[in-house]
């Protein structure tokens, strides 16, 4: 599989820093992969991403961005990403498609025409599609200003999409935008992933919604802490646990004291482990059970962990 973000031993000093902001970083995103990069504030995730996006130069290291140099081919990059800032940037007082249609012009897909109808048949059915993919099509011709937060954000995904990027940037996507608004933002970004094969690269304070993407990277401090899979996050720091309980509470604590096993008593009693196994555990158990209850690690979990384990701060 093509690598579509080639990342290594990159390093930005800023001018009278101390210490470089980010120190020799290296890491792959494969073709069609969902990665999230995830950081504490000023870890480095906001230098590295504007350096991915040729927004910002780098001191040093080499980085390509579907298959072209950052410093050698930026035009090229710049063909391949759509990015969505942090911030709304969306002009207020132009329509949905408005801004739409200035971002391609501005890309130099078609020259520009006054209005909707008087644009290429290309684009007019490219932009139709993906409002229709979310079912939003009813508010492609309202003004920006009149539409949600969350409504204005997936236009702002429709914007970035128009040239058919192969690389998405999503900063901060759902900032400020309901459950709801957040929800339906994912799932069509999921569709959009799977009409056209597009690789995600996020960041985001929100940390489930990490939960299921393909791969995260974890920079703390300017340096990985790590790069793997959701799953192998929780399980490399994590110790899970097991959550029981007692009409005799005292002698299951007893018990469980005299098996040598790290416990503590909150609403019930609960048994973290690591080396063996939640059976093993209850089946050494003789005092009789009313409650048991098997308690997996969030990602969040994990990630203040490994923070805390690299010295960073957890927010």
């Amino acid at each position: 599989m093509e690598k579509m973000i080639h990342v290594e031993n990159l390093v930005k000093q800023y001018d009278r820093a101390k210490t470089p902001s980010v120190k020799g970083i290296n890491f792959d995103v494969k073709e069609g992969e969902f990665f999230a990069f995830l950081g504490p504030n000023g870890a480095g995730k906001t230098t590295t991403i504007s350096i991915l996006t040729t927004t910002l130069s780098k001191t040093s290291g080499n980085v390509t961005i579907a298959g072209s140099d950052i410093d050698k081919e930026a035009k090229h990059v710049r063909e391949n990403v759509g990015i969505i800032f942090q911030q709304p940037s969306l002009d207020p007082q132009l329509s949905a498609e408005e801004n739409i249609r200035f971002h391609a012009c501005l890309y130099g897909m078609y020259t520009y025409r006054p209005t909707f109808k008087m644009m290429p048949k290309e684009y007019r059915k490219r932009v139709l599609e993906l409002a229709e993919i979310i079912g939003i099509q009813d508010a492609l011709f309202k003004p920006i200003k009149k539409l949600s937060g969350g409504m204005q954000r997936k236009f702002e995904i429709i914007r970035s999409l128009i040239h058919t990027p192969k690389i998405l940037f999503l900063d901060e996507p759902t900032q400020g935008l309901d459950a709801v608004s957040r929800r339906g933002l994912w799932d069509y970004l999921n569709t959009v992933r799977r009409e056209n094969g597009t690789t995600v690269f996020l960041t985001t304070h929100y940390i489930d919604e990490a939960e299921h993407v393909d791969r995260v990277c974890i920079i703390n401090q300017g340096l990985i802490a790590f790069n793997g899979t959701p799953d192998l996050m929780k399980q490399n720091l994590l110790k899970q646990e097991v959550i029981l309980d007692s009409d005799n509470r005292l002698a299951l604590t007893n018990e469980l004291t005299a098996m040598g096993m790290n416990h503590r008593v909150e609403d019930h009693v609960i048994v973290p482990y690591q080396d063996i196994t939640a059976q093993e555990i209850i089946a050494k158990l003789k005092t009789k059970l009313t409650l048991l209850k098997m308690q997996e690690p969030t990602l969040e979990d994990a990630y203040i962990e490994y923070l805390l384990r690299t010295g960073g701060e957890t927010v």
